[in-house]
């Protein structure tokens, strides 16, 4: 296989991008990815019971947007779209999660934000939970990031081979709470620098302010460049850990607690941005991978309003909050339109100005509806796929359609097992209560054609994913 450098060359080559100088100017990008947390999980977009003035403080200095999208319910293909700006099919990243026993990974042919910015001269660095690989040869720093500080995939998976983990279910997860020391016990879940594995297991009691120091380190370090931090959170992922200093020792708040030390976290990176004299030349874009994990009940969060949750292609399972502040964004404005986060490559390229490589992705320059200078976005439809990465439904408007074909592995002996077919207005049903797909045959004929009409086009162009060689 070809190293990064002579990919990225090739790329250029191809795509007449040149490499153009960091300017001062050049604005920054902060993303940060909470794993698991509901819509309904902020205090901004509606929570009674969580507080988040930091991550608040995102909406009134920023743009809130409810109608923001991610590219499928589970963690995996999720965070493929929103490094490539594709549907997860595009890349071959749709099949449900990786494991430590899986052997694909992120193809490093496949040109991520990391990859564009760093082809612009900036600074880049991840840390936090990757899920895209654990092999050497689809790590961040294979993917265009300098450099790499977290784990490899979900905080209750074990190296090597995913055994010996304790009880789930809310119950495990409560007697796991009322046992902190348990993080280091009962789990073998690795901490990477980089390409090496450098604590295990690592202690997920201080991994979320760990995450958040070595992003401010970062940003200190290359505060007179320019920089993108990806900060994808281990958290509200089961299972939940905080630091001894601020855990709460009922479990019945543990995931009230871990929220809310994430919080604190974000407050201490954005004052952190604010003390540089960085906040007006920065882009801090928060949201998550998908719904919460509503069987963990009190260990899982809320989706609010919306339907069912992770793993589902209801509202709850891929509309997530989503906040953004940076230069030229209207702040304490609310956007209702349709985007997500296979618009956010396609997005940064407008904003920074530069071309993306000549290839095909999804995602939507979606610029003028982040700086509020466009009351309309220019994604008017969007796909859904299943954890497992079937075709399921489409939005298109305000319509929505799903048809939910029977899971095989739960109806093998049922032949006998129906069709749903689901239609609604989440205009005026936004908890997709009722089900109106009898009464308009045509709108239900008219999202099946060009759903399969989209899906074909993704399958036919598919690019292949990476995978390890046997020996």
């Amino acid at each position: 296989m070809p190293s990064k450098p002579l990919l990225i060359l090739a790329i250029l080559s191809t795509s007449f991008i040149a490499k153009a100088p960091v300017h001062a100017e050049s604005p920054n990008f902060v993303i940060i990815f909470a794993d698991d947390q509901g819509y309904g999980d902020l205090s901004s977009f509606g929570s009674k019971t969580i507080k988040t003035p930091n991550i608040d403080r995102l909406a009134s200095e920023g743009r809130k947007f409810t109608s923001f999208m991610v590219a499928s319910p589970v963690c995996t293909p999720s965070r493929a779209a929103l490094l490539t700006g594709c549907y997860p099919k595009r890349v071959g990243m749709h099949q449900h999660v990786l494991f430590p026993t899986s052997t694909k990974g992120l193809n490093p042919k496949e040109h991520t934000i990391a990859d564009h910015l760093k082809m612009q001269g900036y600074a880049t660095a991840c840390f936090g939970k990757w899920h895209l690989g654990h092999h050497p040869e689809v790590l961040p720093t294979s993917n265009g990031f300098d450099t790499y500080l977290g784990i490899p995939y979900s905080n209750d998976m074990n190296h090597p081979d995913n055994k010996g983990k304790p009880k789930g279910g809310a119950d495990g997860m409560d007697i796991l709470w009322n046992d902190p020391e348990s993080t280091l016990t009962k789990w073998k879940t690795p901490l990477f620098k980089d390409e090496k594995i450098v604590e295990l297991p690592v202690d997920q009691r201080t991994v979320t302010r760990r995450y958040t120091q070595n992003a401010i380190d970062f940003i200190e370090e290359h505060q007179k460049e320019s920089f993108f931090v990806y900060l994808p959170h281990s958290m509200p992922h089961i299972p939940l850990y905080v630091p001894d200093d601020v855990r709460d020792s009922n479990p019945l708040n543990a995931y009230t607690n871990v929220i809310e030390h994430i919080d604190h976290e974000v407050g201490r990176l954005l004052n952190t941005l604010d003390e540089l004299k960085l906040s007006d030349n920065t882009y801090v874009i928060y949201t998550t991978d998908n719904g919460p994990w509503l069987p963990f009940k009190h260990h899982g969060g809320s989706a609010g309003p919306l339907r069912e949750g992770k793993g589902t292609t209801f509202e709850g399972g891929q509309r997530v909050p989503c906040l953004i502040r940076g230069p030229g964004v209207p702040a304490g404005t609310v956007c209702h339109e349709l985007t997500g986060t296979i618009d956010v490559l396609p997005t940064i390229a407008a904003i920074t100005k530069t071309q993306l490589p000549n290839r095909q992705i999804d995602g939507l320059d979606v610029s003028d509806l982040w700086m509020g200078k466009s009351e309309k976005s220019p994604r008017n439809e969007f796909i859904h796929y299943t954890s497992q990465g079937a075709l399921e439904g489409i939005r298109q408007g305000d319509w929505k359609l799903l048809i939910k074909k029977p899971r095989q592995n739960r109806n093998r002996n049922n032949t006998n097992a129906a069709i749903q077919t689901m239609l609604f207005n989440l205009s005026d049903d936004l908890g997709e209560q009722s089900n109106l797909a009898d009464k308009h045959p045509e709108i239900v004929e008219r999202l099946r054609t060009r759903m399969e009409q989209l899906d074909a086009e993704i399958t036919k162009n598919a690019r292949d994913p990476w995978f390890k060689e046997k020996a």
